[in-house]
């Protein structure tokens, strides 16, 4: 009998940990799909707080702080027009999480419309009950014929 409800117990338990990380996967890739409409629409009021003072963005042409990437979204430097998702996945690791996103990005950068296949890697971090983004890096993918 107490090797069953211990069984019980632990049954319980697992499933209860899996259920709250499938939660908080699920939260991520929501805020992450938020973020790129955010992006979209030149939404600098609710990216400004998403993005952590010490977060860092990677692009093809270089790497700079949280200030340059609102200043190049609002001024519309880049234009990251529209993210489509083709995978997403998500590893927690305690209060951080890291989402790759594998895309086609349609941006205008520079005044030149582009479109170019991606694998972002955002990193989040759980900062009292909300997460920010740390980290947005750009490694850009190489398709045949190109």
């Amino acid at each position: 009998m107490k090797k069953s409800i211990f069984g019980l117990l632990l049954l319980v338990l697992f499933t209860t940990n899996t259920f709250a990380q499938n939660t908080t996967e699920q939260e991520i890739i929501e805020l992450s799909k938020q973020k790129w409409q955010w992006m979209a629409d030149k939404n600098v009021d609710n990216l400004t707080p998403l993005f952590d003072d010490k977060s860092v963005f990677v692009h093809m042409g270089g790497s700079w702080g949280k200030t340059q990437e609102i200043n190049i979204i609002k001024s519309g430097g880049i234009h990251y027009k529209k993210a489509d998702i083709h995978e997403v996945s998500v590893n927690i690791i305690g209060n951080t999480a890291i989402l790759l996103n594998k895309i086609t990005l349609l941006a205008v950068v520079g005044g030149n419309e582009v479109t170019n296949p991606f694998i972002v890697t955002e990193v989040y971090v759980k900062v009292k009950d909300n997460w920010k983004l740390a980290s947005l890096s750009f490694t850009k993918l190489m398709t045949p014929g190109q």
